[in-house]
């Protein structure tokens, strides 16, 4: 029986070799968007094989994306013949065999293998296709989008020098992810690419003077990315790769119009991945617009969700309780312990900061008000373990990739159920475990409802004084709207008393 195979690009060629007994040469396509890379991934079609063959494929790499944190692929071309998936690649090798430079830096950091979202991303994007990446923070992503970036740039056909321009673009929410994927681009160097981070309240002008020199991947925060365009300081139709890194928080803190005056000046024919923890309206219609028949890749569920290697405990205090509590946490913190204690507002980060540290504690604190130079030094101090506590406001809850951080105090609730996951995010990462601890106060009642199904989903206890609350918050919504605005009562008393945990024996009734 003589099986033809058709070859997309140099796919998982140990699978095809050793199922196939043949070789896979790759298949470049012509035309459609300027110079698709089509370089290694694993993304056999399948329209050609045997049956029985086929059959034996697709069972395999459904049980590898099924056992692999529930891997879920879709195709969301509009109209038209459904494409094939391509299947994910198992090891770092299936994915990078023709790209020695990469394999290098890779064997270089120590990774064993590809994450979840790396090993059905890479296939995706190195096929040439837009992408849609959601997953939980601390899975990849950022290697996931950046090291097919590096290829598809080195396969452009018009000469490096000719671009006039970078030929790729990192838009991402904040100062400090864009430092943090900065920090990723070079520790993966290739071909020489020079990479410039650019981002407000940086030098302005030297940041200028980088660019006029010559770059060839920026990464930037849209407010000053805009500020450069329409001063037509940097030109962006040479870019040819996209990344929209943490969606949902650019839109969260209101970076739409800066977006699509910025997508205005990319050439269309581009490649284009997006990233997000979660998937709401907003992020749907942003990849409706500027996504060309993307595949969507997402792990475990699009429900949020907290990562599942955290161990969340809930607190219920009243807010006085606060700063007892705290102290109790760190003066249990054992010698190699790192802690960042989440506060509401940047007054509180510098007051817990002032505290903690006549108390004779090493903290730093983050913050949107502390200048820049101030910022960086407190990250640094954190990184490099010359303070082991941070205290911070949610500016620190995406984009800081400490990976040693082992517990996150949420000291106040954050302000919406996103930012929750993000924060508990920072800990438990690339597979680590870690804890969360989470002070909630009678105030923060309205978030009982979603911080429950945060909690089961991850497999965490909920306390039964959290169920109560949220059952009289419930209760209160609907008095509210038979009643109007008076009905339901303004709020309840009770608390808890007991260390760090509480104790439920003690615990009052909730009641208004």
């Amino acid at each position: 029986m003589i099986i033809r195979l058709q070859v997309r690009f140099p796919s998982c060629t140990h699978m095809c070799r050793s199922v196939l007994g043949q070789d896979t040469e790759p298949h470049l396509a012509s035309g459609g968007r300027l110079a698709p890379v089509f370089g290694s991934g694993a993304a056999i079609s399948l329209s050609f094989l045997d049956f029985n063959m086929r059959h034996f494929l697709f069972l395999y790499f459904y049980k590898h994306r099924k056992d692999n944190n529930n891997i879920f692929v879709d195709d969301l071309m509009e109209g038209g013949e459904r494409r094939p998936i391509p299947n994910p690649c198992r090891t770092f090798l299936e994915a990078f065999e023709r790209y020695p430079e990469i394999m290098e830096n890779i064997d270089r950091v120590g990774f064993v293998r590809p994450t979840p979202i790396q090993s059905q991303a890479w296939p995706v994007l190195l096929s040439g296709e837009d992408l849609i990446a959601i997953a939980q923070t601390g899975t990849g992503k950022t290697l996931a989008y950046l090291l097919p970036g590096f290829i598809h740039m080195d396969g452009q056909p018009v000469p490096r020098a000719d671009w006039g321009g970078p030929g790729m673009l990192v838009l991402t929410p904040t100062r400090e992810l864009a430092l943090q994927i900065e920090t990723e681009c070079k520790k993966y160097s290739y071909k020489g690419y020079k990479s410039i981070c650019i981002y407000g309240g940086g030098d302005r002008r030297g940041q200028i003077n980088l660019v006029k020199s010559g770059v060839d991947i920026v990464i930037a925060t849209p407010g000053r990315l805009n500020d450069l365009q329409m001063n037509e300081l940097i030109n962006l139709f040479s870019i040819t790769y996209l990344v929209l890194d943490e969606a949902d928080r650019m839109l969260d803190m209101g970076f739409e119009p800066q977006i699509m005056k910025i997508l205005l000046d990319i050439r269309p024919d581009r490649q284009t991945v997006m990233t997000s923890a979660t998937w709401p309206s907003g992020v749907r219609r942003l990849a409706k617009s500027y996504l060309k028949n993307p595949m969507m890749v997402y792990v475990g569920t699009l429900d949020l969700a907290a990562v599942d290697t955290v161990q969340q405990t809930i607190t219920i205090v009243q807010e006085e309780e606060k700063k007892a509590f705290v102290m109790d946490f760190i003066r249990n913190m054992l010698p190699q312990d790192k802690a960042i204690i989440f506060v509401g507002k940047k007054i509180k980060a510098d007051d817990l900061s002032s505290d903690l540290c006549l108390q004779g504690l090493a903290v730093q604190s983050l913050h949107g008000d502390r200048e820049q130079r101030d910022r960086e030094e407190a990250l640094k101090d954190f990184k490099e373990s010359r303070v082991r506590i941070l205290v911070a406001t949610d500016l620190a809850s995406r984009g800081l990739d400490v990976h040693d951080i082992t517990h996150v105090f949420n000291y106040d609730f954050p302000r919406n159920i996103e930012e929750y996951v993000h924060r508990v995010g920072r800990t438990g990462r690339a597979g680590r475990s870690g804890a969360a601890i989470t002070l909630v106060t009678r105030e923060d009642w309205r978030m009982a409802p979603e911080l429950i199904p945060i909690l089961e989903r991850s497999g965490q206890e909920v306390p039964h004084e959290l169920v109560l609350m949220a059952e009289r918050y419930e209760k209160h919504k609907r008095e509210k709207l038979m009643y109007g605005s008076g009905g339901g009562g303004g709020g309840y008393g009770g608390r808890r008393d007991g260390g760090r945990g509480g104790r439920r024996d003690q615990a009052q009734s909730w009641k208004f």
